[in-house]
C-alpha cells in the first residue's frame, strides 16, 4: 500500500508525532519517485541540504532539484542566495511549470509553511498544486503531479489540521509498537468511498522500504489510532440494564392508569351487600339555571 502513495497523484500528507518522525518515510517516497524516473523537486524548510540528500545514491540525488529556504528563508544576509519570493514565490514558480511527465514535490514541512504563511494562502497554493494535471487552459501534455507534505500535527490546532486533511487524497498517520513502524493509510479517490489499511514497514539505511504484512482495506470507517475510544455509558449515575429481579419487579408490577380485567370485573359484577354512593345538590340562591340566557348573573 505505501507502493502505491504515488499512483493517482494529488496531495499525500504525513502526519508525524515526536514519537514517530515523518522525515525518514518522506525521503522513502523521494527515492521511489526518483526510480520512477520522475522529476523531484524539494522544497526544504527544516534541514540542511547536505543532511537531506544524506543516505540518498548518486542516481537519486541527480534528479532531485532542492529548493533551499533552510540556510536563509528570509534573506537576512543579503548574499543573493536567498530565493525570490521566499516560500510562497516558490510553491507558486512550480504552480506554472511547463513540461511533459510526472513530477514529484517534497514540502519538508507543511509545519514550517503554516508558521509563515496563512493558512488559506498556503490551502489555494497546495489545490493548485495538486490539481495541474486537469488545468484546462494548458494545451501541454502534462501528467500527474504528486505533492508530498510532512506534517507534525502535534504543532497545530485542530483547524489547520483538518482543512489540510480535507485537502489531501491520501493521509497517512504514522504510530508504531517498539522498534516497528506503522502507518494508518486512508485514501480518497473520487467517486469511491473512502479506504483504511494499517501497513507496518521498515525503513533500510538506503530509504528503501521494507514492507511487512498489514491489514486488509476496509471501507468503512476506522478510528484513529491516536485517539483512544471512550465510554459514554461510565460514570453515570443510573443504570441502563436490569437485572433479572429487577426484570420480574417490573413485570408484575400493576400500573395505576392500567385498566385490567380484575378491575372491569369489580364494577361490573358489585357484590350483594355493598354500599352505593349518591350525589345531594341543593341549589345556591346565586345558581343561574335559565339555560336561555347562562350570562344574566353577570349583571351586563
Amino acid at each position: 500500500m505505501l507502493e502505491s502513495l504515488l499512483g493517482p497523484g494529488g496531495l499525500v500528507l504525513l502526519r508525524d508525532s515526536v514519537e514517530w518522525e515523518g522525515r525518514s518515510l518522506l525521503k522513502a517516497l523521494v527515492r521511489r519517485a526518483a526510480l520512477r524516473g520522475e522529476r523531484v523537486h524539494v522544497l526544504g524548510c527544516e534541514v540542511s541540504e547536505e543532511e537531506f540528500r544524506e543516505g540518498f545514491d548518486s542516481g537519486t540525488n541527480s534528479r532531485l532539484v532542492y529548493h533551499d529556504l533552510f540556510r536563509d528563508p528570509l534573506n537576512w544576509s543579503n548574499t543573493g542566495e536567498a530565493l525570490p519570493g521566499g516560500p510562497l514565490g516558490v510553491l507558486r514558480a512550480l504552480c506554472t511549470r511547463t513540461g511533459p511527465g510526472p513530477v514529484t514535490i517534497a514540502l519538508d514541512s507543511l509545519s514550517w509553511l503554516l508558521l509563515h504563511l496563512p493558512c488559506t494562502t498556503l490551502c489555494q497554493t497546495l489545490h493548485a498544486l495538486s490539481r495541474q494535471d486537469s488545468r484546462p487552459d494548458d494545451s501541454s501534455p502534462v501528467e500527474r503531479v504528486h505533492v508530498l507534505g510532512l506534517l507534525h500535527e502535534e504543532l497545530h490546532g485542530p483547524g489547520p489540521v483538518e482543512t489540510l486533511s480535507s485537502l489531501a487524497q491520501t493521509e497517512v498517520t504514522l504510530s508504531g509498537s517498539g522498534d516497528q513502524a506503522s502507518a494508518h493509510i486512508l485514501c480518497r479517490r473520487p467517486q469511491h468511498r473512502p479506504t483504511h489499511k494499517i501497513q507496518w514497514f521498515t525503513i533500510l539505511p538506503d530509504f528503501s522500504l521494507d514492507l511487512q504484512g498489514g491489514s486488509p482495506l476496509k471501507s468503512q470507517p476506522h478510528p484513529d489510532p491516536r485517539t483512544h475510544p471512550v465510554d459514554p455509558t461510565s460514570h453515570l449515575t443510573f443504570n441502563l440494564h436490569l437485572s433479572k429481579k429487577e426484570k420480574e419487579a417490573k413485570d408484575s408490577l400493576t400500573l395505576p392508569f392500567q385498566f385490567s380485567s380484575e378491575k372491569q370485573q369489580a364494577l361490573l359484577c358489585r357484590g350483594l351487600g355493598q354500599a352505593t354512593s349518591h350525589i345531594f345538590y341543593e341549589p345556591d340562591a346565586y345558581d343561574d339555571l335559565d339555560q336561555e340566557d347562562p350570562d344574566d348573573d353577570l349583571d351586563i
